[in-house]
C-alpha cells in the first residue's frame, strides 16, 4: 500500500513577486536563498527550530517504540531515514537491523547506527525483504513510504508486532494545494488508517491499536517553507524555487502581514501483531 501517494500537479496561474517594501524584498531574497542552499540529507528537522512548528501526537511513538525495542530480542526498523529515530532508543535488540533505500540516508544511517550494534542494509523500497522467514519479533516505522504488508508477515515471528506511525490522508495539504491547486478526492483519502487497517488484516495481522490524530503546523516564514519542500519532495514533486517563485513570493508577504501559513498534519498509528 503506497503511503505517500504524488499530488496532481495542477498549480494555480503565477502570480507576480509583490513586496510590500524593498527591505521584505531583500528579506525574502536572504531567507530563500539560505534554505536553498542548505543540506536535506537524512530525517533529522532541526533546521526548522523557531521557523516552524508542528504539534505531536499525543502517543509519543519513539517512547513507545523505545518500550518496545526494550523488550524484543531481533528487532527491523523499515525505512529508516537518517537512522536518528531508531538511534534515540536507550536500548536495542542483540539483533537490530534498519533497512534504507536513499544513498545519502544510507550513509547517514550507517554512521550512526553502526556504532550501537545495529545493521544497516540498504535496500530497494520493492518486495521482497531481503531477510528469512520470521526473522524478527518486532519490525517498527515512522512515516514509511510504502508498506509492504505481506512482507511484514512474512518476516515476523508468530506473536511478533508491527508498530508504526505513519503519514494519514491530505496531510499539510493547506500547502501542496497552495501550490498545486485543488487536488482529487482520492489523492485527499489516499492513507487512510482504515485502508491500513484492511490490508494489514488481509495479510494475516491482527490490528490491536489503531489511532488517528490532526495537527497544527505553522510556517514562520518563507524559507521554513522552502526547507520543509526540499525535504519533503513528494508534496510537490519537482518543486525548485525557481519554477514556484511567483508563488514563494506572494506567500511571503501574506506571512508578513498576516503572520505564519498554518497547515495541518495527520498522522496514525498502527499496532499489528501475527498470531501465534
Amino acid at each position: 500500500m503506497s503511503e505517500r501517494p504524488t499530488p496532481t500537479p495542477d498549480p494555480a496561474p503565477e502570480e507576480p513577486p509583490a513586496f510590500a517594501s524593498a527591505a521584505s524584498r531583500d528579506r525574502f531574497e536572504a531567507l530563500v536563498a539560505e534554505a536553498d542552499a542548505v543540506s536535506v540529507d537524512g530525517w533529522d528537522f532541526s533546521w526548522l527550530d523557531g521557523r516552524a512548528t508542528e504539534q505531536r501526537p499525543s502517543w509519543g511513538y519513539a517512547r513507545a517504540m523505545a518500550d518496545r525495542l526494550g523488550r524484543a530480542r531481533a528487532a527491523l526498523d523499515l525505512q529508516t531515514g537518517g537512522g536518528e529515530v531508531l538511534a534515540s532508543a536507550p536500548k536495542l535488540p542483540p539483533v537490530t537491523v534498519a533497512t534504507e533505500a536513499w544513498p545519502p540516508n544510507v550513509a547517514r544511517a550507517t554512521a550512526l547506527l553502526h556504532p550501537l550494534g545495529a545493521a544497516v542494509v540498504a535496500d530497494e523500497d520493492e518486495p521482497p525483504l531481503p531477510f528469512a522467514d520470521a526473522a524478527f519479533d518486532l519490525v517498527v516505522s515512522r512515516h514509511p513510504v510504502t508498506t509492504w504488508w505481506e512482507e511484514i508477515a512474512r518476516v515476523l515471528t508468530p506473536g511478533g508486532t508491527y508498530f508504526s506511525q505513519q503519514v494519514g490522508p491530505a496531510s499539510v495539504f493547506e500547502l501542496v494545494e497552495y501550490f498545486l491547486g485543488p487536488q482529487p478526492a482520492e489523492i485527499r483519502r489516499a492513507r487512510h488508517p482504515d485502508d491500513a487497517r484492511a490490508a494489514a488484516t488481509a495479510a494475516g495481522l491482527d490490528v490491536v491499536d489503531l489511532r488517528f490524530e490532526e495537527l497544527r503546523t505553522e510556517f514562520h516564514d518563507i524559507g521554513a517553507v522552502v526547507y520543509f519542500l526540499r525535504k519533503v519532495i513528494w508534496m510537490v514533486p519537482g518543486f525548485t524555487v525557481e519554477q514556484y517563485r511567483p508563488r514563494l513570493a506572494a506567500l511571503h508577504r501574506r506571512i508578513e502581514e498576516e503572520g505564519p501559513f498554518l497547515a495541518h498534519t495527520t498522522r496514525f498509528l498502527i499496532e499489528a501483531r501475527k498470531p501465534g
